[in-house]
């Protein structure tokens, strides 16, 4: 697919520019300023050369400290960006990613698709994970300069955060699912999928479908439109989610749009 949005690298997947949409006041997300993508422990020097590009001033990972251990991302010689993360765990207790926790009781596309389905229920509660949202917040709103914020495979905890973040400066809802279903199609969909087939099957059998596999590592509107209404049930809307539970208060989402609209 070629889409603007997209960086096409060959080792780190779903890189693209999450700017650029609409919100409601006729305003708009600049570009050139949101990116966010997978983990970059197999990117290439080419690939580093491209990030190095973007000149980055923060990173915000929102993986776990044992992804971040058996995951390192390489980074270029002139990398000077503040990473951002919160110690502990931000998927499940066995530390697995969010799709490789969905896949512990799956054997079938649709077994997998439900447990995506559930999983994204509870992920805007996680504690470490609620943690490094703290800190993306707050870095938008202090902070100048490009930023990048991934995760595993940067598509369900980044999604989420990205999500969230349109959600909050009024991008239309129809975009904001564009945005996160751009996963689906962004980069080396196969060469992602085998990725990921390698390291489910490595950890729970040979017996996961084909198909299974393609919808662990892929996303549907049923999951972040799950986990909005989780949190409209808990909190009445994600307004009141973000300055209750993220400490997003007004003033700091003044400053965010501030910095991120134009």
């Amino acid at each position: 697919m070629n889409n603007d949005r997209i960086l096409y690298l060959e080792g780190i997947h779903n890189f693209r520019d999450y700017g650029g949409y609409a919100v409601r006041d006729g305003s708009r997300f600049k570009t050139g300023l949101l990116y966010r993508s997978g983990q970059h422990l197999d990117a290439t020097p080419g690939d580093l050369t491209v990030v190095s590009d973007l000149k980055l001033e923060t990173v915000i990972d929102l993986r776990g400290d044992s992804e971040r251990m058996h995951f390192p991302c390489a980074r270029a010689e002139d990398f000077n960006a503040q990473i951002l993360f919160a110690p502990g765990e931000t998927a499940d207790q066995n530390t697995n990613a969010p799709h490789i926790e969905a896949a512990a009781t799956v054997t079938t596309a649709e077994q997998a698709r439900e447990a995506m389905a559930r999983l994204y229920k509870n992920m805007p509660f996680r504690p470490n994970l609620v943690a490094v949202l703290r800190l993306y917040f707050d870095a938008l709103a202090t902070r100048g300069g490009a930023s990048l914020i991934h995760c595993l495979a940067g598509k369900d905890r980044t999604g989420f955060a990205v999500s969230l973040l349109h959600k909050l400066l009024g991008a239309h809802d129809d975009d904001i699912r564009a945005d996160y279903l751009l996963t689906n199609v962004a980069g080396n969909i196969d060469k992602r999928i085998a990725a990921g087939a390698n390291v489910i099957r490595g950890k729970y059998g040979e017996q996961i479908e084909d198909d299974a596999i393609r919808t662990l590592m892929s996303v549907d509107a049923e999951y972040i439109d799950n986990a909005f209404a989780a949190i409209n049930e808990s909190y009445g809307s994600a307004v009141t989610y973000a300055e209750e539970l993220l400490h997003v208060t007004k003033p700091k989402l003044a400053k965010i749009e501030e910095h991120l609209l134009v």
